[in-house]
């Protein structure tokens, strides 16, 4: 079954219950800032692990305390429920992180 692309009415709908994501170039996107590159770096491991439980990979980068993510599902041609089940995931080890 092919994975269905959110209606822009969707997406933003579904990101009031995600106040630290944003729409940003057509895909969902979240800047983490952490204590140190280690912190960071350990956040990222973290999520590789639930993105490779999902089959779901993020795009994104990190730069000492910095990670910048950003979720779209390339099947669907942009965001899709994916994305939200990944947001959702990694907004509660960042809660879990603190």
């Amino acid at each position: 079954m092919a994975i269905a692309q959110l209606s822009t009415e969707d997406i933003e709908r579904r990101l009031t219950q995600h106040p630290d994501w944003e729409l940003k170039a057509g895909k969902l996107y979240r800047h983490c800032r952490f204590t140190d590159f280690v912190d960071a770096f350990g956040f990222m491991a973290r999520v590789a692990l639930l993105a490779e439980r999902m089959n779901h990979h993020p795009e994104w980068s990190n730069v000492y305390n910095r990670v910048e993510i950003e979720l779209t599902t390339h099947d669907a041609g942009g965001i899709s429920e994916r994305d939200f089940a990944l947001a959702t995931q990694i907004d509660a080890l960042l809660r879990d992180h603190v």
